[in-house]
């Protein structure tokens, strides 16, 4: 059976993050996608929400499983992925990844990834938000000025070729991922500070870490889970 199938469709949930989950603790197989018109609780990264006008973006969550030792690299993979179903959907933009796990365009975010794992149950629930048509005045007033979307295309389609760039990514080796990651950093020489430090970002380490070097000279590592970024 290929990635995307079987594919589950809500007109309206909570959270295709959380149907998706479900099914897979019910044993649904790998490529299962589970999506939506419009989410009532569609979460981002540490408890943020993601906000979308109903039936403009794509509400995506799949299932991937068995999970081994390549699927370490999903949270850089998975926004691989997206850039290139992004550009394949509308020609002539070029995607960038801000690490963690957002997809920007001109420095604007046009999707983001939130990736739930229970590596004891052997699989992982990719999540996805990708804004397809919505305009600038649909956007709440805080995010006009940051964030952006692809211009009007059919979630169906955007469904495809999204199914077919994750089967290829969530599968790819670590030195693939990397190197597809570091060519498309957007953070890479910019200003960050987190809860606890500063620095200036220096791209991934072979973990998918980010590295920052402090003022004092120090390069440090930081996963995702121990930082806020607060400015970039």
């Amino acid at each position: 059976m290929s990635f995307g199938a079987p594919h589950r469709h809500f007109a309206r949930t909570d959270s295709t993050n959380t149907r998706a989950r479900e099914l897979a603790a019910a044993g649904a197989p790998h490529g299962t996608v589970v999506s939506a018109g419009e989410q009532s609780d569609g979460r981002g990264r540490q408890g943020r929400t993601w906000i979308a006008p109903p039936g403009r973006a794509l509400l995506y969550s799949a299932i991937v499983r068995p999970l081994g030792e390549r699927h370490l690299m999903l949270p850089l993979a998975v926004p691989l992925a997206v850039c290139e179903a992004a550009e394949e959907l509308q020609p002539g933009i070029e995607c960038r990844v801000k690490w963690p796990n957002d997809v920007q365009v001109e420095g604007r975010k046009l999707a983001g990834v939130l990736i739930e794992a229970r590596p004891q149950d052997g699989w992982a629930v990719v999540g996805i938000g990708l804004n397809l048509a919505i305009s600038p005045a649909e956007f709440p007033p805080e995010l006009r000025e940051t964030a952006t979307s692809l211009d009007g295309v059919a979630a169906a389609r955007a469904t495809a070729v999204l199914n077919r760039r994750l089967a290829e990514w969530i599968e790819a080796d670590a030195e693939t991922v990397l190197r597809g990651w570091r060519e498309r950093d957007a953070l890479k020489g910019r200003e960050v500070a987190w809860d606890g430090g500063s620095g200036v970002a220096d791209g991934v380490d072979d973990r998918g870490y980010l590295l920052v070097v402090t003022p004092g000279g120090d390069r440090v590592a930081v996963g995702a889970g121990e930082v806020h970024l607060t400015r970039h």
